[in-house]
């Protein structure tokens, strides 16, 4: 869209909206429109939406430029924004369940592209995983130390924790509460990353052909040994504590 389309799309709910004040939002950068070779602003729906966004959490909550930017970075992390402006942004309930839906439905859908995709594009500080998590940073430590989660590092970019952190450190959590700590659970990130190899093994063939339909089959592949891996492994432990607990 262009910048005179989308005042026309605004006004109808911002009437006092003007084109200097998108100028402004943008000047500030709150919203990052694309430029054609002639240099003409091109707004996409979500930039749209992202301006509807600060102008209303001007006009009822009268939240300063601040503060909505930091709103907005938080969107850009992969939270989820509040459902009324002058709230805090959250860790997508998605990646919140993902810890019960991948254990309750151990199958090729709990590997989805999109479910690993809103995990992988979550981003949170140490501080924002412990509190997403319900844990204590003391926790959080010795959950690093152990090789359990790792901080990640873009390009030009902070330390981060993704989703698959988060889900971790709430099992973690949950475990600690039958008095294991994060050094006794070392054995399931060595098991991991064989599992991990083994299937890196088998889809390597497939990557290096470097075509598209070649990457997505690979693609395909892995995420049907990963819940094979998953099924694998709960039939194993299963079979275990029959035997632990006699029956």
């Amino acid at each position: 869209m262009s910048i005179g389309e989308v005042l026309g799309a605004l006004r109808p709910e911002f009437p006092d909206v003007t084109i200097s004040k998108l100028r402004f939002l943008e000047s500030e950068g709150l919203v990052e429109p694309s430029r054609t070779p002639s240099g003409y602003r091109k707004y996409s729906h979500a930039d749209v939406e992202r301006l509807r966004y600060v102008l209303e959490a001007q006009r009822d909550h009268y939240l300063p430029l601040r503060v909505i930017k930091d709103h907005l970075d938080a969107l850009d992390r992969g939270l989820e924004l509040p459902e009324q402006p002058g709230g805090r942004p959250q860790v997508p309930r998605g990646v919140l369940s993902a810890q019960d839906s991948e254990t309750q439905s151990v199958d090729a859908h709990a590997f989805t592209p999109t479910a690993g995709a809103e995990s992988a594009r979550l981003r949170l500080s140490r501080t924002e995983l412990a509190e997403a998590a319900g844990i204590e940073l003391a926790l959080l430590d010795q959950i690093e130390t152990y090789g359990l989660v790792t901080a990640r590092a873009g390009a030009g970019e902070s330390a981060y924790f993704d989703g698959d952190a988060l889900v971790v450190a709430q099992i973690v959590s949950s475990m600690s509460s039958y008095g294991l700590e994060p050094r006794h659970l070392r054995g399931f990130r060595t098991a991991a990353e064989r599992e991990s190899s083994l299937v890196e093994q088998v889809v390597a063939p497939l990557l290096r052909q470097r075509s598209p339909q070649a990457r997505a089959r690979a693609e395909e592949v892995a995420r049907e040994m990963a819940a094979l891996s998953v099924r694998l492994h709960t039939a194993l432990v299963r079979a275990a504590m029959r035997a632990v607990v006699g029956h």
